[in-house]
C-alpha cells in the first residue's frame, strides 16, 4: 500500500512557518476559491501558539465601490483572510468584470506576490487564468486577473456526482499538460485544489492562481514538480470517485475511511475506468511505490502528460436518443381554428376542402378578362411564329452545307494539355501540435482507395478550432516523386469543413505544419484546391482548420476521398 502524503491536501502557511490543515469553502466564481475562513485562521494561529495578528497586517479596509488607479471599482469581497482580501470588482475603461487581489505594501508576502504575478503573467498561456496588472500604488499591492462568470468551478461538478470516464480523462489530460507548458518556464501552482480549476463553457479546463495563490499564503515547497503532480492525481481521483483521497474531508467531498490507506480509485466505487484509476494511483505514489501494478510512479506533470497520451482514447459516451412525442393533429389542421368545436377535440372527423368562391366583384371580373385577353394574344403570337418557320423550311433548297475541316497534321504549340490523375503511394496522419503525436492511423489508407463510403476521421474536440488546444490536424500524401499539382479535390463527410492546401519539394516530410509552403484553402463538404499556377511537389498536407459538429455532440473531421490532379 502506498504512503499516504499531505502535499495534494489543500493546505496554508497563515504565517509563513507551517502549515495548516484546510478547510474547503463554497465554490464560487471568483479568481479566489477554496480559501480557509477567518475563524479557522485564527484558531490554527491560537493552537500553535502565535499571534496572527501581530505577525500579519491587517487587510485593507475598503468598500464596494472604491476604485483602483481611477479604474478598478469593487463591487463585492469574496475572500478575507490573513492579511490579505480578493474582490470581484469592474474594469470600468473596458467595461468588464474582472478579480483583484489586495494586501497592503507592507505586508511579509507583497513582494513576493508581486513576482509571482509577474512571472505568470508573461507565460501567457490560455490554459491559465490570465494576470492582467499588478501594481504596487501607495500602501496598497493588488493583482488584477480575469474573471470567467460562464466558466464552473471543479468543486461544483464533483458536488453533483462523479464524473464519467471521458470527462474524467479530458479533465487530467488537459490538466497535466497545461501544468507541464508552465514547469517548463519555472512557474508552480503548489495550490492545485478542485477550487483552482474551471471548466468552460466549451469544455475546456482553465487553471487560476498560478503561482500566486501559494504566494498569497506563503506556500512554498521543496519539490514543486512532485507537489503539483500529486495535486493532479488528487483531483483526477476525486473525478473518478467523488472522495477526497485522504482520510479528512475537503472541498465538500468525504475523505477516505480511516486505517485503510490509499486504495485505488476502482475498490472505492464500481465502474471506475481501470485505465484511469491505476493513473491516479501513479500519480499520488510516494517514494516509488504503487497501490496497482508494477508501473513507475508519476513524479512530474510531464510524466503524467505522457502516461495520459499512452493510454487508448476513451470516446465520449453515446447521446441518449429520446423518441419524439407522438403527432397531436392542430385546431388549425381540424378545420376548427377561430371558432369552438362542436365535437370533442378527441374524435377525428375528415376534413372536406372548400374550394374558394369565384371571384364574382368587379374587380375580379376585369382580371378574367385581362387574363383573357393575354392569353389570347400569346396563342396569336405562337401560332404566327410557327407559320413563319414551316415557310421558311420550304424555302430551303435542302443542300447540305460544307462543312470546313482544319488540317491537324502539325502540332498546336496553343493547345492546352488535359489533366491528369496523379497516383497516391501512400498517406499518413499528421499531428505535430498534438500531446501524442498521432491521429487516427488506422483508417488512414480509405482517404485515397477510392471508396467513397470509406473514410478517415479526427478524433472528437469540444470546439470547432479543436478545442483551442491546436492549430489543426491533416494528412500528408506520398506522391512518390517531385510531380506537378494542378488540383487537389477534398471530398468530406458530417458537414462543411475548413481546409488548406500545403506541399513541399523536400525529401521529407517537415516536423512542424509551417515549414510547408501554403498554396490555397477552402470551405465545404467537396472543395477543390486548385492553385493560382501548377505547383511542384512530392509532399502535400491537407490541413484541417476547422471541424464540423457530428452526431455524438462532439467535432470531428471526416476525409472520404482525396484526388490529385496534375
Amino acid at each position: 500500500m502506498a504512503e499516504r502524503s499531505t502535499a495534494a491536501v489543500d493546505v496554508a502557511d497563515n504565517s509563513g512557518d507551517e502549515p495548516l490543515t484546510a478547510k474547503a469553502d463554497a465554490a464560487s466564481t471568483d479568481g479566489m476559491a477554496d480559501t480557509q475562513d477567518a475563524e479557522s485562521a485564527s484558531s490554527s494561529d491560537a493552537e500553535n501558539g502565535r499571534d496572527g495578528s501581530a505577525a500579519v497586517p491587517a487587510s485593507p479596509d475598503l468598500h464596494s465601490g472604491h476604485k483602483l488607479a481611477r479604474r478598478y471599482r469593487l463591487e463585492e469581497c469574496v475572500t478575507r483572510l490573513d492579511g490579505f482580501s480578493s474582490w470581484r470588482a469592474v474594469d470600468e475603461k473596458l467595461r468588464r468584470a474582472v478579480g483583484v487581489h489586495l494586501l497592503p505594501a507592507d505586508h511579509p508576502r507583497a513582494r513576493s506576490v508581486l513576482a509571482a504575478a509577474r512571472s505568470s503573467a508573461l507565460l501567457g498561456d490560455p490554459r491559465f487564468v490570465q494576470v492582467l496588472d499588478a501594481v504596487e500604488e501607495g500602501n496598497l499591492v493588488y493583482v488584477v486577473h480575469e474573471w470567467l462568470p460562464d466558466a464552473t468551478e471543479l468543486t461544483a461538478l464533483l458536488a453533483a456526482g462523479p464524473m464519467d470516464a471521458h470527462d474524467a480523462y479530458q479533465l487530467v489530460s488537459q490538466i497535466s499538460q497545461a501544468m507541464a507548458a508552465a514547469h517548463r518556464e519555472g512557474l508552480a501552482h503548489l495550490r492545485l485544489t478542485p477550487g483552482a480549476v474551471l471548466r468552460s463553457s466549451t469544455g475546456q479546463y482553465r487553471i487560476r492562481g498560478l503561482a500566486v495563490n501559494a504566494a498569497l499564503r506563503g506556500i512554498t515547497a521543496d519539490q514543486p514538480l512532485r507537489t503539483d503532480t500529486e495535486a493532479i492525481g488528487a483531483l483526477l481521483y476525486a473525478a473518478l470517485t467523488r472522495r477526497w483521497p485522504y482520510e479528512s474531508d475537503a472541498y465538500g467531498l468525504s475523505g477516505l475511511p480511516k486505517d485503510l490507506g490509499l486504495i485505488p480509485p476502482d475498490q472505492v466505487r464500481a465502474g471506475v475506468h481501470r485505465g484511469l484509476s491505476e493513473l491516479a494511483m501513479r500519480a499520488l505514489a510516494n517514494d516509488g511505490a504503487t497501490a496497482s501494478r508494477q508501473e513507475q510512479p508519476c513524479t512530474t506533470p510531464d510524466e503524467l502528460a505522457k502516461a495520459v497520451a499512452a493510454m487508448p482514447r476513451i470516446l465520449p459516451p453515446e447521446p441518449a436518443f429520446t423518441a419524439p412525442p407522438e403527432y397531436q393533429r392542430t385546431t388549425y389542421q381540424q378545420g376548427t381554428y377561430g371558432r369552438p368545436s362542436a365535437r370533442p377535440s378527441s374524435a377525428t372527423q375528415p376534413v372536406i376542402a372548400v374550394p374558394p368562391p369565384p371571384l364574382q366583384s368587379r374587380t375580379g371580373k376585369a382580371l378574367k378578362w385581362a387574363v383573357s385577353a393575354l392569353l389570347i394574344a400569346a396563342l396569336g403570337l405562337g401560332s404566327w411564329q410557327l407559320a413563319e418557320t414551316v415557310l421558311d423550311r420550304g424555302k430551303d433548297s435542302g443542300e447540305p452545307t460544307p462543312t470546313r475541316t482544319t488540317d491537324s497534321g502539325g502540332d498546336d504549340k496553343n493547345a492546352v494539355e488535359p489533366s491528369k490523375p496523379v497516383s497516391v503511394v501512400r498517406a499518413q496522419d499528421y499531428d505535430p501540435l498534438g500531446a501524442d503525436g498521432s491521429e487516427k492511423p488506422a483508417s488512414i489508407e480509405n482517404v485515397y482507395d477510392g471508396d467513397a463510403s470509406s473514410y478517415w476521421t479526427t478524433d472528437g474536440y469540444y470546439s470547432a478550432d479543436f478545442g483551442r488546444l491546436k492549430e489543426g490536424v491533416g494528412v500528408v500524401l506520398d506522391l512518390g516523386k517531385v510531380q506537378q499539382v494542378g488540383n487537389v479535390e477534398v471530398s468530406f463527410l458530417g458537414g462543411s469543413t475548413s481546409v488548406e492546401l500545403r506541399s513541399t519539394e523536400g525529401s521529407s516530410i517537415p516536423q512542424l505544419p509551417d515549414a510547408f509552403t501554403k498554396i490555397t484553402k477552402g470551405t465545404g463538404t467537396k472543395v477543390s484546391l486548385k492553385p493560382d499556377k501548377a505547383v511542384q511537389a512530392r509532399y502535400l498536407l491537407v490541413w484541417l482548420t476547422k471541424l464540423p459538429l457530428s452526431d455524438d455532440g462532439n467535432y470531428r473531421g471526416k476525409i472520404s476521398d482525396i484526388k490529385v490532379t496534375s
